[in-house]
C-alpha cells in the first residue's frame, strides 16, 4: 500500500487542522492505519490509530479529546482541534496488517512522506 499524507501548515493556537492519509491499493481496509508525528530533535511519537475494521481506536494521551481520527474510502482523516505550540511537528501517517492495533513505529512498514503543522503561539 502506497500512503499520502496531506492538510498541514500554519495554524495559530487554539485553532484547528484536518489531515488527510490517502491510500492506494486495493486492499486499504486490511490495514491498520496510525498517525505519528516527530518535532524537530525529538524522537518520532505515536498520536493515534484506527484498526482495519475502524471498530478500535486508540489515542496518545496528549492528544486525546482534541483529536480524532476515522477512516472511510481510501482514506483516513485526522481532525485536530484545540491546537497548542507544543503539537507542532511532521506528521506522519503509517498501515500494518499484522496487528489490529499499535502504538510502536517499528510496527508499521509502510510510511507517508510526512506533512508539517505549525503551530504559533
Amino acid at each position: 500500500v502506497q500512503l499520502q499524507a496531506s492538510g498541514g501548515g500554519l495554524v495559530q493556537a487554539g485553532g484547528s487542522l484536518r489531515l488527510s492519509c490517502a491510500a492506494s491499493g486495493r486492499t486499504f481496509n486490511d490495514y491498520t492505519i496510525a498517525w505519528f508525528r516527530q518535532a524537530p530533535g525529538k524522537e518520532r511519537e505515536f498520536v493515534a490509530v484506527i484498526s482495519w475494521s475502524g471498530s478500535a481506536l486508540y489515542y496518545a494521551d496528549s492528544v486525546k479529546g482534541r483529536f480524532t481520527i476515522s477512516r472511510g474510502s481510501a482514506m483516513v482523516i485526522l481532525q485536530m482541534s484545540s491546537l497548542k505550540p507544543e503539537d507542532t511537528a511532521v506528521y506522519y501517517c503509517a498501515a500494518q496488517r499484522k496487528i489490529p492495533i499499535s502504538t510502536m513505529p517499528l510496527d508499521y512498514p509502510y510510511w507517508g512522506q510526512g506533512t508539517l503543522v505549525t503551530v504559533s503561539s
